[in-house]
C-alpha cells in the first residue's frame, strides 16, 4: 500500500500546487452564482490533469539521472560502456530514432527508458543487470528498452495519465457540487463543507482507480517492447532468455520517476492491479505466441 499512497500523495501535491496556478490565471472560476460552469471546469480540469503529467514528462529525463545517479557514457573508453553504447545506437538506427544518451548506474539488475520526446531520450542500464547476463541477453534488454522509446511510450503514458488526472478532477467536482447542492441543500453562493469534503474524498478514491486504469495500459505496452526487442534482435530467443534470467533475479525499487519504463518488476497479490509490468511468465508465454 505504500507505493499507492505515494502516488495519490504526489498527484494531491501536483493538483495543490496547479490549483494555485489556475487560481492566479483565473480558471477557477468554475462555481458561479448561477450554478456550475461545466466548460469553465473542464478547462480547469485539464489544466490540472495534464499539467502535471506533462511537467512530469518534460523533466523526466534529469530526474531519472538524479535519483539513480547514473553516469552518462556515450564517449565513454571504458570496453564495456563502448559496447553498451554500440548496442544502443544499433538499435537506435534500425528503429529510426536519433541517438539517445546511454548510461550506468549502481543497482540490482535493471534498466529503464525515459525522455519526453523520442529523439532526446535515455536508456539506462544497471551493473546488476549487466554483470548478471550474458552479453545476448542484455543486449535484448537493450532492446527493450529502445523500443520502448520508438513505440513513444513517455508521450503515450503522459497522455494516459493527462487524461484520467482530467476526469479525476472534473467528476469529482461535479459530484461534489451535487452532494453540496442537492443531497445538503446548501443555499449560499460559495462552495459548502459537502462540496469541499466530497471532493477531496473523491479526488483520493477516483485517483487510485485513475491508477490502476493507467497501471493496465502501462503492462500492455511492456508486451509490446518485448516483441519489438525481438523484431530489433531478428529472433525472439534472446529476449526470452533475458526475462527468464530476469524472473530469477531481484530487480530492485527503480525511483517512482522511471518506474514504469523499467524492464522489470514483482507484482503479487491485490498491488499487481498497481503494477506497471505484467508477471515474467505471462510476457514470456505472449513473447513465445508472437508472430
Amino acid at each position: 500500500m505504500k507505493r499507492v499512497f505515494l502516488f495519490v500523495l504526489t498527484n494531491l501535491a501536483v493538483m495543490l500546487v496547479l490549483g494555485i496556478a489556475a487560481s492566479l490565471l483565473g480558471v477557477n472560476r468554475f462555481l458561479t452564482p448561477n450554478g456550475l460552469n461545466l466548460g469553465m471546469l473542464l478547462g480547469f480540469a485539464a489544466l490540472i490533469g495534464f499539467g502535471g503529467a506533462f511537467i512530469s514528462l518534460l523533466i523526466s529525463k534529469p530526474m531519472a539521472k538524479w535519483s539513480t545517479r547514473a553516469k552518462v557514457v556515450n564517449d565513454s573508453t571504458d570496453p564495456t560502456h563502448r559496447w553498451i553504447v554500440g548496442t544502443v545506437k544499433g538499435f537506435a538506427d534500425k528503429a529510426g530514432i536519433k541517438m539517445p544518451e546511454v548510461a550506468v548506474y549502481e543497482g540490482p539488475a535493471n534498466a529503464f527508458a525515459t525522455g519526453a520526446f523520442k529523439n532526446s531520450a535515455l536508456v539506462a542500464v544497471s551493473t546488476g543487470l549487466i554483470q548478471s547476463m550474458t552479453r545476448e541477453e542484455v543486449e535484448a534488454v537493450i532492446g527493450h528498452e529502445v523500443a520502448h522509446v520508438a513505440n513513444g511510450d513517455m508521450v503515450t503514458m503522459a497522455l494516459i495519465q493527462g487524461v484520467m488526472n482530467t476526469f479525476v478532477v472534473f467528476l469529482s467536482r461535479v459530484i461534489g457540487y451535487f452532494v453540496d447542492r442537492v443531497v445538503l441543500r446548501n443555499q449560499n453562493d460559495g462552495p459548502g463543507i459537502g462540496y469541499i469534503v466530497t471532493t477531496i474524498v473523491l479526488d483520493i478514491l477516483l485517483g487510485v482507480l485513475a491508477a490502476v486504469v493507467v497501471a493496465w495500459f502501462s503492462r500492455q505496452r511492456e508486451f509490446r517492447a518485448d516483441a519489438g526487442a525481438a523484431q530489433l534482435m531478428g529472433r525472439k530467443q534472446p529476449m526470452i532468455n533475458a526475462l527468464a534470467r530476469l524472473g530469477g533475479l531481484d530487480p530492485g525499487v527503480l525511483p517512482k520517476a522511471v518506474a514504469t519504463m523499467g524492464i522489470s518488476s514483482r507484482p503479487s497479490g491485490l498491488m499487481a492491479l498497481f503494477s506497471s509490468h505484467p508477471p515474467i511468465e505471462q510476457r514470456i508465454a505472449a513473447l513465445k505466441q508472437a508472430q
